[in-house]
């Protein structure tokens, strides 16, 4: 079979164009990406937030919008009741006056999951393993509380921290009792650590080793003799 000069050009711009677009559910775009922008037949790149966008299902692009930021509804508390008493000449009417003020999640109710979107912990789920912070299966994932700067998990009350006194670029994270940690935010539908916190604005951790052992990552380096991969987390999908 005989090849025209044309032909093999184009064969070869086609393996090139498939080569730059980005799997299913990878990231495709964000303030900083030099990846792929462009994802397989199927999948459209969908803006997340000013820092992440992602392949999600869907055969023709749509104009990029941006979503809602997500919104961690608070819990209703209530203030003592107030009571005005009337008094008539035949009777006593008593008025209750009920009074109520917004206050952040407690560790009750359904939470929120928090995932990994990048392979090859592609849609495992944040939960503890005697302590440390690992990704899992989704059936066995936490619920968490996001409030205040703090993570919490929901049924155990556990507080998710990272290690303050670690000199690595890598900070060892935990499930404790109390809460150290209180620079936890949101940025979109991703976890990060706030400007206002002792570490700055973070966004990054690593997974590593076979047990997917997660780190808070502020730079490069991992720890010796394992092996690591770089990955953001996130809230489920909003879309």
């Amino acid at each position: 079979m005989k090849f025209t000069t044309v032909s093999v050009f184009a064969a070869l711009a086609f393996v090139s164009s498939v080569a730059g677009q980005q799997q299913a559910w990878q990231q495709c775009g964000g303030r900083g990406w030099s990846g792929g922008t462009t994802c397989v037949s199927g999948y459209t790149c969908t803006f997340s937030n000013d820092y992440y966008s992602q392949c999600i299902p869907g055969s023709n692009p749509q104009p990029t919008t941006t979503r809602p930021q997500t919104t961690i509804r608070p819990t209703t508390t209530t203030r003592p009741q107030t009571t005005t008493t009337r008094s008539t000449a035949s009777r006593t009417t008593t008025t209750t006056v009920t009074r109520t003020t917004s206050g952040g999640p407690a560790p009750t109710g359904t939470g929120y999951l928090i995932r990994a979107v990048q392979s090859p912990v592609f849609h495992l789920y944040l939960q503890n393993n005697a302590g440390k912070p690992v990704l899992g299966a989704e059936s066995s994932g936490l619920r968490f509380a996001i409030s205040n700067g703090k993570i919490q998990a929901i049924g155990s009350g556990l507080y998710l921290n990272w290690d303050s006194s670690a000199t690595t670029s890598y900070k060892p994270l935990s499930f404790d009792a109390i809460s150290t940690s209180t620079g936890w935010g949101l940025e979109g539908d991703t976890i990060i650590t706030t400007n206002g916190s002792p570490l700055g604005r973070q966004l990054n951790f690593l997974t590593c080793g076979s047990g997917n052992v997660l780190y808070l990552a502020t730079g490069n380096e991992g720890p010796s003799g394992q092996s690591c991969t770089m990955i953001t987390l996130h809230l489920p999908c909003l879309c």
